[in-house]
């Protein structure tokens, strides 16, 4: 690591490096970069790459190993579980156009902001049954393939089947379920799945222990049961998957889900499950420098990602020189400033009041948000922009946001170890992503997440049940878009990326980590366009975060000039920093994990990427 960091950091601030080609450079990563021909699939658990590697093997295309991976992965709890959401973005080669998923929950029947509230709660809980939208994975799962996929369901569910089965389970997972053994009592179906030694010392499973969830396969084999009815009654394997799917939120399944959470004190209805729906959208778009990029609409934070590109195509970021005093300080801005806009103006766009986007995401806004940048200092109290001009609005909500900009409720002071401890954890909480691409064109980039350890399992199910609620707010004054509504989607952190160049496929890339997704993925581009690495040496390569933007979770804190910098920084960055009014923290990696492929077009290739730290890695071919 330390080499790695300090040849980096050294081609950073040598005048005479800028614009020379990174991947000419004699820079080692940790990890080798992953080549193929066919196919490439990257994920967070190895097991769950085989998988995705066992269906390309098949005949499977990019949509159906992304499928199997997140089977996989939710089968072996990667921080997350089947009761979770899925959000993705996939490149049609056919029709040449970026699809969005929208594969996530919503608030249930009688979750609203007076309920809560009439709990004593500032936001919905962390965990328990309080904390879940409706389960939005198996639906998406379903979706993907079933519109875009090439195999049965049976034959995409097979790996992730056999793991429910049983299988070796990871120290990371099996010391997280012991960690998190108390609040697991609390749920009896978790209890039954997750502590096989029930009254010993140590009541979760051992690294390298079978890892058996009868509940979960049992789950499954029923919907590969209903695709297999369906099929000999002669349905088209569309029509089968989709008579799974239906099984899944309509029939026996959702009836033991509804009942198990409600049993448990949660509010998740039958109706609330029969009446949600995938939504197959169209994603929103930037061009940085002749680059497209693509994320999701604003019930994801991914535009936040767009604003910081508008703002910072008006810096000449190269010349600064990677990671110099300067870089790291415009890009800081950059974000607060987006995020700021992010923290008031998204939601849920099937809700009113309408998100002002076409304002947010113009260059001409983004170019007089960049006007509000000291070069000489931080400005904790930067807030919301107002977009509404920029599409020709007057901001309904003016008296809201100047009180909003002014306000210092929910900061977090630096300097308690313990406080400071759950603090950072609400910034970092991780998930997985998928990514997987093949030689006939097809992309996809994801990131599912929720129903993570310790989850509360719905019933006799084996499903883990989210806890995405409490990135919902209770009072409009803080957001008045992302208000919780039963049916409504919450503003989620989670943001899978593509990028197109020349009309072809240029990067797909995404990372786990709540609010850190967009902070490091922006600094993953930019390490490739900018600064030319090659894709594992951009994802290897140290990032910084802010900490000024509110937390999606937990108590929603923020921290006001908080900035976390790898160790490896040099000792004058660090006081040049400290100068201009950041309070600086350190980690020894701040990379990632981010996954990410690379689209060679000049050799007819794939490059495959991730990060030095975790568990993510993948296999191409």
């Amino acid at each position: 690591m330390n080499r790695l960091v300090t040849v980096f950091f050294l081609i950073a601030l040598l005048p005479n490096a800028q614009g020379q080609e990174f991947n000419n450079l004699p820079v080692t990563t940790q990890k080798p970069p992953l080549h193929g021909r066919h196919w490439m699939a990257v994920t967070g658990k190895p097991l769950a790459a085989t998988a995705g590697a066992m269906v390309f093997q098949k005949g499977g295309n990019a949509v159906d190993a992304s499928c199997a991976m997140l089977a996989a992965t939710c089968t072996m709890w990667d921080v997350l579980s089947w009761g979770g959401e899925t959000q993705a973005l996939i490149y049609n080669p056919h029709t040449k156009q970026v699809i969005a998923i929208n594969a996530l929950g919503v608030a249930p029947t009688g979750a609203t902001a007076e309920f809560y509230k009439s709990k004593g709660m500032k936001y919905p809980p962390e965990y328990g049954p309080l904390a879940a939208v409706t389960p939005g994975t198996p639906g998406g799962l379903m979706t993907m393939l079933a519109e875009y996929g090439r195999l049965s369901l049976a034959e995409v569910l097979a790996p992730a089947m056999q793991m429910a089965e049983g299988y070796p389970i990871e120290a990371q997972t099996a010391n997280s379920i012991e960690r998190g053994k108390a609040q697991i009592k609390n749920w009896p179906y978790s209890k039954k799945v997750f502590l096989p030694h029930l009254d010993e010392n140590r009541e979760a499973p051992n690294a390298g222990e079978i890892f058996v969830q009868k509940d979960l396969f049992e789950t499954l084999k029923k919907l590969v049961e209903t695709e297999r009815e369906s099929l000999a009654k002669g349905k088209s394997r569309k029509e089968a998957i989709y008579a799974a799917n239906a099984r899944f939120y309509q029939g026996d399944i959702a009836k033991e889900i509804a009942r198990g959470c409600r049993e448990q004190g949660g509010l998740i209805t039958e109706k609330d499950l029969a009446t949600w729906q995938v939504k197959i959208e169209e994603p929103l778009k930037t061009n940085y420098k002749g680059i497209e990029v693509y994320k999701l609409q604003q019930w994801t934070q991914g535009p936040v990602m767009l604003q910081m590109l508008n703002i910072l195509e008006n810096f000449d970021l190269k010349h600064m020189g990677y990671n110099s005093t300067n870089y790291i300080h415009t890009i800081y801005q950059a974000m607060n400033l987006a995020f700021a806009d992010r923290d008031f103006y998204y939601g849920d766009p099937a809700f009113a009041p309408e998100e002002p986007m076409q304002g947010l995401l113009s260059k001409e806004y983004a170019k007089e948000r960049s006007k509000l940048i000291d070069p000489e200092k931080n400005n904790p109290k930067i807030g919301p922009g107002d977009p509404y001009p920029f599409e020709g609005k007057i901001n309904p909500f003016r008296d809201t946001l100047n009180k909003w900009a002014t306000s210092g409720a929910r900061e977090h002071q630096l300097g308690n170890p313990i406080a400071d401890q759950r603090f950072f954890e609400s910034f970092q909480s991780g998930t997985t992503s998928v990514e997987a691409a093949d030689a006939e064109g097809w992309v996809v980039s994801m990131t599912p997440s929720g129903g993570w350890v310790p989850a509360c399992i719905a019933g006799n199910t084996g499903i883990g049940l989210s806890q995405r609620m409490q990135s919902f707010v209770l009072d409009a004054n803080e957001n008045p878009f992302n208000v919780v509504e039963p049916g409504k989607r919450p503003r989620v952190t989670l943001t899978p990326t593509l990028a197109m160049k020349d009309g072809k496929p240029f990067l797909s890339f995404a990372k786990q980590a709540g609010d850190e997704q967009d902070q490091l993925l922006l600094q993953f581009f930019l390490n490739v366009v900018e600064f030319n690495m090659t894709v594992q040496e951009a994802c290897e390569a140290p990032s910084f975060k802010t900490l000024q933007m509110h937390s999606s979770f937990g108590a929603h804190e923020k921290s006001p000039g908080g900035l976390t910098l790898n160790e490896q920084t040099p000792a004058w960055v660090r006081k040049d920093l400290s100068r201009m009014g950041y309070k600086s923290s350190f980690q020894e990696r701040t990379s990632g994990p981010i996954n990410a492929i690379w689209f060679d077009w000049k050799h007819g290739t794939l490059w495959g990427g991730s990060s030095n730290h975790g568990e993510d890695y993948g296999l191409g071919w």
